[in-house]
């Protein structure tokens, strides 16, 4: 309806000879307001150098001929024009929703080819909160452009190579650990890092000549050593990302950018890269940008340069894309730019008219105020969750659930993904594990329960032989089949503006009005029994698909 109103108004704004008027249209902060508003009236007047009251007057009447659907357009305040839909539409709007077709027209990405890379964890350790992080932003911004109508592929690029993994082989063979055993490969790369960053100097020298024997292969026993502690992190990040809902189209890894990356610097010193004391680099500051080392004094490719070599693997594995979107943490917004602005320069022809764009997600404190650390101490994505399905459960036995193990791992996973998802990109996350897990509105749990109790409500209904239709319908719409009908637009805008927390926002505005409305209003012999089981399917609808669009599980019992 609201791309309805925006072209009708378009064409008002055209017959008064204001075409180039900016305006908006948008949900009112309140439905006595109607439900939808604009400012075109008075973006008008300024071109037309009218009273804005007057030209909000004509377009409302230019809007009562030329568009359906509308109960009444009224004027309010300094010029704004007011929109109320009719009960007749809101009325077919709840069948859209209903049959999970009211969504089905938002195409605004139709045809579009989008890489989303993320999670991209070192495998030579348990992930990394950071990078769990990551992987929830990630497989929301991919469900959200999917459901606007483009060709997504999911990307993963492992960390296999580099000082990280050199780090965790030397620590294997100094503290005799099991690169089979999960924690004792995070100990490990612990010992490693420690030695790296504090140790001695003697010991530095040792990872890094660890990390030269990786890169040429030239002992056994740490090629050995650094292939089982990969499986063995591989086994755990791929039972992980099951359980977040996460499956990648294609995985990309650092031992195979590497080496590309290597020689596409090799090739390009000169023109877009210089030696500075035995490394290569890229000046940018004549751009704005930062000087980054791509190759080392040793020779080896930089994080810079494996990301050239894995544009170039991207490339030939999705050649015709419109938009690659990387997502990492935000300390890493400044390299992307360079790294962005150097693909550029090299892949002129692969890069014209498509979009390189960084998606920063921020970082996650604990109100406990137990931190991660590199150097002990560690909180990894998997303990996180570990810990939250345990409370999960804990509370699940105090409720009449038949899976507990399933559901208490959906409601975790619930938890955290909203938590997460409830804040703007790039902002840093405050996560109280008590109030995630809480029933009580602002979690996921919330609007879990708020589907959980609607699908309860149609079941009861249909038992009771109620059909669903809006013959008895209520002569006043209600708040809630009002907010369902504004679920395509922002569906629509969490999608193009890569902004997941728009889609929470209304979900739990959306949870809360149902429950209101449940708390309220008796369906089944109630004053209209069919109307309600038609809002309660649309309310149920409605909070699976965004829940789904979020990555959020949608449990059958709590």
């Amino acid at each position: 309806m609201r791309e309805a109103i925006h072209a009708a108004v378009k064409k008002a704004l055209i017959e008064l000879g204001a075409p180039e008027a900016a305006f908006i249209v948008e949900r009112p902060g309140d439905f006595a307001h109607g439900d939808y508003a604009t400012n075109a009236a008075l973006a008008a007047a300024k071109v037309l150098k009218d009273n804005p009251r007057a030209v909000a007057g004509r377009i409302a009447a230019f809007l009562e001929k030329n568009l359906e659907g509308l109960e009444k357009v009224e004027i309010a305040g300094a010029g704004f024009v007011n929109f109320f839909v009719s009960r007749e539409t809101l009325a077919t709007q709840m069948f859209q929703a209903a049959q999970d077709e009211l969504w089905g027209t938002n195409a605004q990405l139709e045809g579009k080819r989008i890489m989303v890379e993320y999670t991209s964890p070192n495998l030579f350790k348990p992930l990394h909160i950071g990078n769990l992080i990551g992987n929830i932003l990630g497989e929301s911004i991919a469900r959200l452009l999917e459901k606007s109508g483009a060709t997504v592929r999911r990307l993963n690029y492992p960390s296999d190579i580099g000082l990280t993994v050199a780090k965790g082989v030397w620590g294997l063979v100094k503290g005799k650990f099991d690169p089979a055993n999960i924690a004792e490969l995070g100990a490990a790369y612990m010992l490693g890092n420690a030695a790296y960053e504090t140790g001695s100097l003697a010991e530095r020298k040792e990872i890094e000549e660890v990390n030269r024997s990786l890169y040429d292969g030239s002992n056994d026993n740490y090629s050995a050593l650094r292939a089982a502690g990969i499986e063995t992190s591989r086994e755990h990040l791929d039972a992980l990302c099951e359980k977040l809902g996460t499956k990648f189209d294609q995985e990309f890894f650092e031992s195979e950018s590497g080496p590309r990356g290597r020689q596409l610097v090799k090739e390009h010193v000169g023109d877009v890269f210089e030696e500075s004391e035995g490394a290569v680099v890229y000046r940018g500051e004549d751009e704005g940008l930062h000087t980054r080392v791509f190759l080392n004094s040793q020779g080896l490719p930089t994080y810079e340069a494996k990301e050239l070599g894995l544009f170039s693997l991207k490339h030939e594995a999705f050649p015709k894309f419109d938009v690659s979107i990387t997502v990492t943490g935000s300390e890493q917004r400044d390299f992307f730019k360079v790294v962005f602005a150097v693909v550029r320069k090299i892949f002129k022809k692969e890069t014209e008219g498509k979009e390189l764009i960084h998606v920063a997600n921020g970082f996650l404190r604990l109100t406990t105020g137990k931190m991660s650390s590199r150097l002990g101490n560690v909180i990894t994505g998997e303990s996180l969750l570990d810990d939250l399905m345990q409370e999960s459960r804990a509370k699940m036995q105090e409720r009449k659930v038949a899976h507990v193990t399933r559901v208490a791992e959906q409601v975790a996973v619930g938890a955290l993904k909203y938590a997460v998802l409830k804040q703007g990109s790039g902002r840093d996350i405050i996560f109280d594990p008590e109030q995630s897990l809480s029933l009580e509105g602002d979690s996921g749990p919330y609007v879990q329960y708020a589907r959980v109790r609607a699908a309860s409500l149609i079941k009861e209904a249909q038992k009771a032989r109620v059909n669903p239709d809006a013959t008895d319908a209520p002569r006043e719409p209600v708040v809630l089949e009002r907010l369902i009908a504004h679920y395509p637009e922002v569906l629509a805008r969490a999608a193009r503006e890569l902004e997941p927390h728009y889609l929470t926002t209304y979900v739990t505005e959306l949870a809360a009005a149902f429950n209101s409305w449940y708390g309220t209003t008796r369906v089944i012999g109630g004053p209209y029994p069919c109307y309600g089981l038609l809002l309660a399917q649309a309310a149920e609808a409605t909070l699976r698909h965004g829940l789904w669009a979020l990555g959020i599980p949608a449990p059958e019992e709590m």
